[in-house]
């Protein structure tokens, strides 16, 4: 029998191979990983996140989860939402990665409710949550339609998906945003965290993630329905949120 293949930027690899891959990169870039993000943006990301954080109209008492959550700045954002009366979970496949998220909360003086695990396989109950997000997660799991069915059996009916995520740019800006992500995203990467080859899989992901559409489409199919996308930096970024049937 074939072994199913799946996309690690423009490589295909082995499905069974893809996690493990996706874990040395970030092991590589975790020490970094803040830095990189403000100097790629130019601080932009703070803003899209600010935006996210927004749409997923977290209120007290609720019950979040933080998928993929890394360094822990959108898990942050979204417990001085919920309050003291509500939980914020934070998930992540990457312990490194999990690890800097917690401390962040620690240090926040926030209850740091944290749990290594694939977001194909939450360890939730069904409907526990009310709000899920996954801020530049989604583009590295295996298979997101599986991500996506699961992060919508933990949400109440009625919950909130909210996927923040790099997309599909205007057709005007895509030469130039091509340059820079094949060219000075590496390059970067290589100056600040001693990884030019983790950048070149960034950019690479992002061109293998589904659009606009047909990402609303598979949360649609994954049983949520009032799917919105909200374009950010002329489609660099969007956020889409939808809602558990």
């Amino acid at each position: 029998m074939t072994e199913r293949q799946t996309d690690f930027g423009f490589e295909r690899v082995p499905e069974a191979d893809k996690a493990a891959r996706v874990a040395g990169v970030f092991d590589r870039v975790a020490g970094r990983y803040d830095l990189m993000n403000d100097l790629m943006s130019f601080g932009l990301h703070r803003a899209w996140k600010a935006f996210a954080v927004s749409v997923a109209r977290a209120r007290p008492g609720e019950k979040v989860l933080d998928v993929a959550a890394g360094s822990g700045d959108l898990a942050l954002a979204l417990e001085r939402r919920v309050g003291a009366q509500g939980e914020v979970w934070l998930a992540d496949i990457n312990a490194r990665m999990l690890a800097r998220g917690r401390d962040r909360l620690l240090d926040a003086g926030a209850l740091a409710r944290a749990v290594q695990c694939d977001a194909e396989r939450l360890p939730f109950a069904d409907g526990y949550f009310d709000c899920l997000m996954v801020g530049f997660g989604l583009r590295n799991m295996t298979r997101k339609d599986a991500a996506l069915a699961e992060m919508a059996r933990v949400l109440k009916p009625g919950g909130r998906l909210v996927v923040l995520e790099f997309s599909k740019v205007r057709a005007p800006l895509r030469a130039a945003y091509d340059l820079y992500s094949f060219k000075v995203l590496p390059w970067l990467g290589g100056k600040v965290a001693g990884d030019a080859e983790a950048y070149r899989y960034l950019a690479e992901s992002i061109r293998m993630h589904p659009d606009q559409q047909a990402l609303k489409a598979m949360m649609e199919a994954a049983g949520l329905a009032q799917v919105e996308v909200f374009n950010l930096a002329a489609g660099v970024v969007a956020v889409h949120r939808g809602t558990r049937i």
